[in-house]
């Protein structure tokens, strides 16, 4: 990694050792958490979107099947919530791989429609599969337990996505400076340039797919038992493009812009509370605003303004 990198690593650690001592009550440690999920999913979605150049639209869909994967499996099956969290890595893993290959032969609009097509047909089946899903209703998740004792109390789950961030921003971070990141840096570039200097573009593509779908998986399970119960909401339409925004407006190619955009877009649903109806128009202001006067994104904007790289 740079140095910038491990100063804003350093920086990252040091505010989320601190933070739970600071904040005044249940609520903002709950905002906390919700922010914390959301930033380890943008991070992933970030590697897709901002480092590869591949859209996705649908990506709440794996988020959906990670949460309810956590929630079929140990209420119908018995299974242990850890297995189930596996389990729930592994089907969307496979199904992120399966889908990749044709998904990525579409280039710009038709691409951004498929990846929609898949979200949209991952929610409808949770939807429709009342008899395992509790159909739009939704259904309870049983409580995680970890090494001999349940999860319960919001500072415990605090630390739990805490570490998770922290190791998420580190393996970003150092994955970006691999070949692998070098690869896909190029390939965002030009697919011909990269083909002509020996990278197995489709092969990166379905990576960094699978990866990214995993990332959202695995906060989709952390987020149903969390919460206590899931619903297909997990799932639709306006939540991919919630993430979507997260990643535009903090900046893409950039891990603490994920982070930043993530934060700033939990935030902002809690603060228009009193507005009940106008989350969507104030989201969609956001992504506009933000595509015509920072383009880049917020961190990327203001880090070359100052003269500053990640």
């Amino acid at each position: 990694m740079q140095k910038n990198a491990y100063i804003g690593l350093g920086i990252l650690v040091a505010i989320l050792l601190v933070l739970p001592f600071v904040l005044p009550n249940s609520y903002y440690m709950d905002l906390a958490i919700r922010m914390a999920i959301n930033a380890i999913i943008v991070i992933g979605l970030n590697l897709l979107i901002g480092f590869a150049g591949q859209i996705s639209l649908g990506h709440a869909g794996f988020l959906g099947i990670g949460a309810y994967s956590s929630a079929v499996l140990p209420t119908h099956f018995g299974w242990h919530p850890l297995l189930a969290m596996g389990a729930g890595v592994l089907i969307t893993a496979a199904i992120a791989g399966l889908v990749a290959r044709p998904i990525f032969k579409l280039k710009g609009n038709y691409l951004a429609m498929a990846t929609l097509g898949l979200g949209i047909i991952i929610n409808i089946a949770l939807r429709n599969e009342a008899q395992w899903t509790g159909g739009p209703d939704g259904m309870p998740v049983p409580a995680m337990g970890l090494f001999g004792f349940e999860l319960t109390s919001d500072k415990q789950w605090y630390w739990v996505v805490a570490l998770l961030l922290s190791v998420s921003v580190w393996a970003s971070l150092n994955l970006i400076d691999s070949p692998f990141g070098r690869a896909l840096r190029a390939l965002h570039g030009s697919e011909v340039a990269s083909q002509v200097v020996g990278v197995n573009v489709v092969r990166y593509k379905v990576a960094i797919f699978v990866m990214s779908a995993v990332f959202a998986s695995l906060m989709g399970s952390i987020t149903a038992h969390y919460m206590g119960f899931v619903t297909p909401t997990f799932a639709d339409f306006f939540h991919s493009i919630e993430l979507v925004t997260m990643v535009v407006v903090g900046g893409m190619a950039s891990v603490f812009g994920s982070i930043v955009g993530a934060v700033l877009l939990t935030a902002l649903p809690q603060a228009l509370a009193t507005f009940e109806g106008w989350e969507t128009v104030v989201f969609g202001a956001v992504l506009m605003l933000c595509m015509i006067f920072l383009p880049k994104g917020l961190v990327p904007t203001l880090a070359a303004k100052f003269g500053k790289g990640e």
